[in-house]
């Protein structure tokens, strides 16, 4: 049964072949010192010949890992395999006499950060049976001078593989760290947009529900009314009361079937390219002409386009305007600003109003289902959160800003569709 795959042994995997490019650069660089530098007459061919073996294994899991997910087993094998050549090194160099020797103990570090407890202990017997041999057998490091300059050099040695080991043991751990952070964080905005995605399929299906049982009695008072204002008008009395009680019970159905029909397009209405110019259209029809709306958009962005579900955005759109003229002073105009975001492909639309703002302690509930600010009765606070729903599910963004006695600010980003089929 094949092992599975997980995002830590991807991440693992990855952070380790960058450290071993690092460890196999940082080996040769020594072999050159301690050879060419320190003048000691270390044999080049093996050592050359084992670092090159690391380079060519490091490429080797590189390739794989792009083919192939990685797994743990992957990094007990790789860490197994640094834990050999180092003996090998080791083995040409002195053995347990080099001041490097106990660099044994970085492997072991990242095995118990990255592999379960099992394989962590395998590694450590493994490099305690690798040490043992070498006290065994080994070719001594050759040493210039006495023991007290042999003693120096060796104390000197200790202080530098001290502070390599610590480099590498930190570098790996934060950036291991960083890695499954940024994961969480992307793996919690998933649940959430989620959790919003499976609230509005229920209040979908609610606003469905309401409809179709609203529909029946709503045309029972229809029929009430019309025979009501007949007899009205029978006996001689105006019957403009009752003609307005029609005319609302009108309304009511005409909303209704709306929901019937919002509450069954946005979850499967199909995406369609459609360019700025004409959404803007569908929303406000000429904006142009509109006091109460102040709509900046330049000819190139409303020339560009987006891959939207046409309806439900525009919805979307038009209850942020909504909200913002509700909020504005009688006869201040609403700001709306579409402009193009060329850093990150997109078009974002501004909607800022003049109004009173929202405390910071509210606003973080805003979006919220059933949370408004409005006086009862002027709102279900469904608004924004249907909005932030449908722009993300369109792959956008919805964002909220405000200060107290400035206004308040809706930015909506959606990404631009660059495909001109």
């Amino acid at each position: 049964m094949a092992e599975p795959v997980t995002p830590t042994a991807r991440i693992n995997f990855g952070w380790l072949i960058r450290l071993r490019f690092a460890t196999i650069a940082g080996q040769a660089i020594t072999v050159a010192v301690v050879r060419l530098g320190m003048g000691l007459p270390i044999p080049l061919a093996p050592l050359a010949a084992i670092i090159a073996l690391e380079a060519a294994s490091n490429l080797a899991a590189l390739a794989l890992g792009r083919v192939r997910a990685p797994q743990e087993a992957w990094l007990l094998a790789v860490m197994a395999f640094d834990v050999l050549a180092f003996s090998g090194l080791l083995y040409f160099t002195g053995g347990p006499e080099n001041p490097f020797s106990f660099l044994y103990l970085v492997p072991i570090a990242i095995a118990a950060m990255t592999l379960r407890s099992a394989w962590t202990w395998a590694l450590v017997f493994l490099s305690l049976a690798c040490s043992a041999v070498l006290f065994a057998q080994h070719r001594p490091l050759p040493a210039s001078g006495g023991h007290a300059a042999h003693m120096a050099l060796h104390l000197r040695g200790m202080w530098v593989a001290f502070g390599v080991a610590a480099a590498f043991i930190v570098y790996f751990l934060l950036r291991v760290r960083r890695a499954l952070a940024a994961r969480d964080l992307e793996l919690e905005a998933s649940r959430s947009l989620t959790a919003r995605q499976q609230r509005l399929a229920s209040l979908a299906t609610l606003a469905a529900g309401a409809a179709h049982e609203l529909a029946t009695p709503l045309s029972t008072i229809a029929v009430v009314a019309k025979e009501l204002e007949r007899q009205v008008a029978g006996a001689g009395v105006d019957p403009a009361d009752v003609r307005l009680m029609r005319d609302e019970v009108e309304r009511c159905r005409r909303i209704l079937a709306r929901m019937r029909i919002d509450a069954g397009e946005p979850a499967g209405e199909r995406f369609a390219k459609i360019s700025i110019r004409e959404l803007l259209s569908d929303c406000f029809g000429d904006a142009a002409g509109d006091r109460a709306l102040a709509l900046s958009v330049d000819e190139r962005t409303a020339a560009a386009a987006a891959a939207l579900p046409r309806h439900a955005f525009a919805q979307a759109l038009r209850g942020l305007v909504d909200n913002a003229r509700q909020a504005s002073p009688a006869g201040t105009p609403v700001s709306l600003r579409v402009a193009s975001d060329e850093g990150r492909r997109g078009v974002v639309f501004e909607i800022a109003d003049r109004g009173a703002g929202i405390p910071a302690s509210v606003l973080d509930r805003v979006g919220e289902p059933f949370f408004t600010t409005k006086p009862a009765g002027q709102g279900m606070g469904l608004g924004v959160f249907l909005a932030r729903a449908i722009v993300e599910r369109a792959g956008g963004e919805l964002s909220i800003a405000s200060s107290p006695g400035r206004g308040t600010t809706a930015r909506l980003w959606v990404p631009r569709c660059e495909d001109p089929a």
